[in-house]
């Protein structure tokens, strides 16, 4: 409706672009709207896509879920909650299918994002890992260049005239009059 009333005011597209903070095209075309349907024409109409399959009471529980971890429902091996095993969670639970793009985006909009653990070993020696980074790590570790063994290139052509005798490209066909 704001657009509506700037167009009212005979402000041009690009302005109202400007000031609704969205494209130019985006402004053309809800004053080409405006010119055919009035402002009743610019009346947003919600969000774009599918609706949501799940009920809001559903969201509340699908993110109770979720915070429980995937120990919670049968998946021990790692605390990795997946889109795929979202996917597997949801049907289970709701009896309702979702892809697994459909998922990563519903989770995302319950305020929770990919996780990924840190990976280490159970029986993990953090003493023997503190030795051998400082013993062995030191001889195995590649050393760096030397100072001296720097590779240096021009960065744009020099000049023809700049060219030595003989070079390449130091010939009469390559010279201009």
């Amino acid at each position: 409706m704001r657009a509506a009333e700037l167009f009212e005011q005979e402000i041009g597209p690009p302005e109202v672009a400007r000031r609704l903070r969205v494209t130019r095209k985006s402004a053309h075309q809800w004053q080409q709207f405006g010119r055919a349907g009035g402002a009743r024409a610019l009346v947003s109409r919600g969000a774009s896509g599918s609706r949501c399959r799940l009920a809001q009471r559903c969201l509340g529980k699908l993110a109770g879920y979720l915070g429980e971890g995937p120990a919670a429902h049968g998946w021990v091996e790692d605390q990795v909650c997946a889109a795929a095993r979202v996917v597997t969670l949801i049907g289970r639970k709701f009896h309702v299918s979702y892809s697994v793009s459909g998922a990563t985006r519903l989770t995302h909009r319950l305020g929770f994002s990919p996780q990924v653990p840190v990976r280490r070993v159970a029986e993990r020696d953090e003493e023997a890992v503190a030795v051998w980074k400082e013993a062995t790590w030191a001889e195995v570790k590649e050393r760096g260049r030397p100072v001296g063994a720097i590779s240096v290139s021009r960065t744009r052509q020099g000049s023809p005239a700049d060219r030595p005798a003989g070079a390449p490209g130091d010939d009469a066909a390559s010279r201009r009059s």
